[in-house]
């Protein structure tokens, strides 16, 4: 906040993070505190640099890292960044002339971009070099009606959001190279006398430009689509329903009719197509990479979050050493995330990082178990890189609760339910060191159609956003992506761009990432001639290439429009009669093309046919996987996010002889029971709703260790003994010590500091072990809030974060057994109690502190949230089992 640290408190706070168990931090100054001015350090000063220093320095003393933002707030601009350099909007001014009529408008040579007439027979006249220098226009019409379009471009107002002092400004244009270009001479200048170890990473936040323009698109559209866009106005801006705009009539104007019809809708469609490509890849080929090289020359690698934008995410992600993601609140499509993942696995990147816990829930309700259950969608995902949104540096002199950003999981020491955070740090290292093992191991390459989403004659730039999903979920592409997901079958998608370097191996079909058995392209009517002859290339070396439902029917664009369809034509023609139907029930049409196939038609029979197998655990609602392939075999992370507990043989379709089943939560690990060859291969696993394993399956030996304990349930008994309760840490302030008959929420105490209270406390008991003997019980802890510590006759057995809240034990004495419970709650019921008081905790500049409804926060009117151990506490005895001897049976 305010870039406000200084040596003291960096270094504490990069201590507590690392204690913790995170790996490192990302630099990303905001908005400041009130009252705290004089700290403010302007953005990329001498001061500002110096702190950096000390940032890097410390972090990798204690064996951190440190990303940072390549700007303040979010997104790229700043106080260098001109009008012309500006998130542009265009401005388009349509004037009317009649028949000798005269064009009375003047008009500024430098900032008038085009200047052409429009007549009723579909001529037009280019007046742009007409203007004269003071403005007029020498052209007197012989004939009419005209419409003269006047294009310009002004600044959209759209500011760098959030801005730290000496970050303000607008936004940049990133479909205008130049912009980009001067953007970074900012950091050059700031480099230049910089001494210090460099951040590991440059990072690019999600896409909330407001741009549909720039100074040179002219210029870039004609060089990529083959035709002036100027001589496209009408089918450009036309519609005045898509565009709002100024009309001016010259004195001796005269109303011109606009006819539309299905013609200049299909027309202003392929231009509008044409002019959303542009603007994809002037930043997949221009901006961007030039934010990505400038980065790689100066030692940084590069973290960029594309969606938002409205170019082709699968391109802009792939720029990026780490593409990145994000979900946010409800808005948590797995299928969406994976177009980062996607992005990496194609291009052959390693990690894919991920904003996580962006308004995950209410302030300072989100729960640890909360965390964990965002973490397995987005590592099932393909997310593998984890950063916490997020954790607001604080100094200690701010008190509590401190220092805090407004859209975030409050991820930082002050918050309660630290204490306990370390295990889920430790829950996420283990299942990150996994998924970045190996290589990814998809089957599928599901091609995105986005040429269909482009061809629309309605608006302009069209963002796609994590939020409003339709251009997904209402698309081919989301239809077929949810069908092959829920049947089981790993897909990453494919853009036209990282098509082109596709090629057939003996393997399958290589892409810069690795190898996949296939290709699916969704129900599309426009597919580029480039990419369609590619995938007929890539079938004739031996692919198999599956069309859903149909074969595409058109191509996408203007420019040399009856060209392009002659050559998709007789493409087509090219793959002459299907193969006669092997049964009456093939439902697809299967063409011999070289040495591969080409199926059209229903996408499961055509990869059935193909022999590709799916992963059939995903029959069983909620249970999910996600595969990496490494030497000898896989690994598998499955997560179990449905309701219903497996206890049960799930199948694999890797082969596997051995398997080694580890719970990355508890850090437990034991070679599991299979059963089948290693073809067919089925593991036995028990997995309650929110719980996850990780697989690690060997296709060819046999290993030899620990068993996984397989158990089933017997005799449950409740521990009825009295508890002892005692506050260990927390505030305000630490409430006196209860004695309570049964486990219950500390909230329910007669005494106002409990009610208020948020931290720890201990519960404890001493009890006598059930009459049936068990060489091992299930401690059930029953409902938990919000986390606990376990501890049985002084043993550690662990940190609990998730329900069910369980633990194996053994070795019950007799009598005399002490159980103690250390419950971490959330800081709900504490921040309840500074609104209630008045306390005024939230002062910060710009947006200060707001609700996850973007109102003022106010917490005072917030029932009190259930704190502590609520029971029944229970011991169930264990009988130990063999899933594969049950089987032999």
């Amino acid at each position: 906040m305010g870039s406000a640290v200084d040596s003291t408190n960096i270094i504490r706070e990069l201590t507590r993070y690392r204690d913790a168990g995170m790996g490192g931090v990302h630099i990303i100054p905001i908005y400041g505190a009130v009252g705290w001015e004089d700290k403010y350090i302007p953005y990329l000063s001498p001061k500002w640099m110096e702190m950096l220093d000390v940032t890097v320095t410390q972090a990798r003393n204690l064996g951190l890292d440190v990303d940072m933002t390549t700007g303040t707030g979010w997104c790229f601009g700043g106080p260098r960044v001109t009008d012309d350099e500006a998130n542009a909007s265009l401005v388009c001014k349509i004037f009317n002339v009649t028949t000798g009529g005269k064009l009375e408008e003047k008009f500024n040579r430098t900032n008038t971009q085009a200047l052409v007439a429009f007549g009723a027979d579909g001529k037009h006249v280019d007046l742009t070099k007409k203007i004269s220098p003071d403005g007029s226009v020498n052209w007197l019409p012989a004939s009419g009606p005209w419409k003269v379009y006047a294009v310009s471009q002004k600044p959209s107002g759209q500011k760098v959001k959030r801005p730290a002092l000496g970050g303000e400004g607008h936004m940049l244009n990133l479909f205008y190279g130049e912009a980009m270009k001067d953007y970074l001479k900012w950091f050059d200048d700031a480099f230049k006398n910089y001494q210090g170890p460099k951040p590991r990473a440059q990072y690019h936040d999600s896409y909330e430009y407001k741009s549909d323009w720039s100074p040179d698109f002219f210029a870039q559209f004609e060089k990529r689509r083959g035709y002036r866009l100027q001589d496209e106005l009408p089918a450009l801006v036309g519609d005045e329903r898509s565009r709002r705009r100024e009309e001016a009539d010259s004195t001796n104007a005269a109303p011109v009719r606009l006819v539309t019809s299905s013609a200049t809708d299909d027309r202003a469609a392929r231009v509008k197509c044409d002019y959303r490509e542009t603007a994809s890849d002037l930043m997949a080929e221009v901006t961007l990479p030039m934010w990505a090289a400038w980065s790689k020359k100066n030692g940084f690698l590069t973290r960029n979050e594309a969606h938002g934008s409205p170019g082709n995410w699968l391109d802009l992600y792939a720029v990026a050493d780490m593409p990145e993601t994000e979900m946010f609140y409800k808005d948590r499509n797995k299928l969406i995330s994976k177009f980062a993942s996607s992005a990496a696995h194609v291009a052959g990147k390693q990690r894919v990082t991920c904003e996580t816990g962006t308004w995950l829930n209410e302030h300072f309700t989100e729960t640890l178990a909360d965390m964990k259950y965002l973490q397995d969608d987005l590592f099932l995902s393909g997310v593998n890189h984890i950063f916490y949104h997020g954790t607001c540096y604080s100094p200690d002199e701010a008190g509590w609760p401190g220092w805090h950003f407004y859209a975030s999981y409050e991820m930082n020491p002050r918050n309660s339910v630290w204490r306990d955070v370390p295990a889920l740090n430790a829950y996420a290292s283990r299942c990150q060191a996994v998924l970045q093992a190996g290589q990814p191991d998809n089957d599928i390459l599901l091609y995105w159609p986005v040429h269909d989403f482009w061809h629309d004659a309605s608006g302009s730039t069209r963002n796609l956003t994590v939020h409003a999903r339709d251009w997904f979920e209402d698309q081919p592409i989301g239809h077929t992506a949810a069908k092959l997901w829920a049947r089981g079958y790993s897909f990453d998608y494919v853009s036209d761009r990282q098509l082109a370097g596709a090629q057939f191996t003996k393997a399958g079909v290589k892409v810069a990432g690795g190898t996949y058995r296939t290709i699916v392209v969704p129900p599309c009517e426009h597919i580029p001639v480039e990419t369609f002859r590619r995938l007929l290339a890539l079938a004739k070396s031996g692919a198999t290439v599956i069309f859903a439902d149909k074969l595409p029917s058109d191509v996408p664009g203007l420019g040399k429009l009856e060209q392009r369809r002659t050559e998709l034509r007789k493409l087509k023609s090219g793959l002459g009669a299907p193969m006669p139907a092997v049964t009456n029930a093939d439902s697809c049409a299967n063409y011999k093309l070289g040495r591969g196939w080409v199926s059209e038609g229903d996408v499961e029979v055509a990869l059935t046919r193909a022999g590709v197998k799916r992963e059939a655990m995903f029959d069983r609602p909620g249970l999910m996987c996600i595969r990496r392939a490494v030497e000898g075999g896989n690994f598998y992370f499955i997560a179990n996010r449905g309701e219903t507990t497996i206890d049960d043989w799930i199948p694999l379709a890797r082969p596997a002889t051995s398997v080694v089943i580890d719970d990355a939560l508890a850090g437990k690990s034991g070679v599991g029971d299979l059963k089948g060859d290693a073809t067919n291969a089925q593991v036995y696993l028990q997995l309650q709703p929110g719980q996850s394993v990780i697989l690690r399956t060997f296709a060819d030996r046999d290993i030899d260790g620990p068993w996984w304990s397989y158990w089933r349930t017997a005799q449950s008994d409740e521990i009825t003994t009295a508890w002892r309760v005692e506050f260990i840490s927390g505030g305000p302030v630490l409430p006196t010590e209860f004695q309570i008959n049964k486990p219950d929420s500390w909230t329910s105490f007669p005494n106002e500091e409990a009610k208020n209270f948020a931290g720890t406390a201990r519960y404890s008991t001493t009890f006598n072990a059930p009459e049936k003997t068990s060489p091992q019980w299930l401690l059930d802890l029953g409902k938990v809030c919000q986390s606990a510590r376990v501890k049985l006759n002084g043993q550690d057995l662990g940190t609990l974060i998730t329900p069910p809240f369980t633990v194996v034990v053994k070795n019950l004495k007799p009598k005399g057994n002490l159980l103690e419970v250390e419950v971490t709650n959330v800081s709900a019921n504490r921040i309840r109690d500074l609104d209630r008081r008045g306390v005024k905790w939230k002062n910060y500049h710009d947006i200060n502190f707001v609700n996850l409804n973007y109102r003022p926060f106010d917490a005072s009117n917030w029932p009190l949230t259930d704190s502590g151990l609520l029971g029944p506490v229970t011991l169930t005895a264990l009988v130990p089992r063999s899933p594969s001897l049950e089987a032999a049976r």
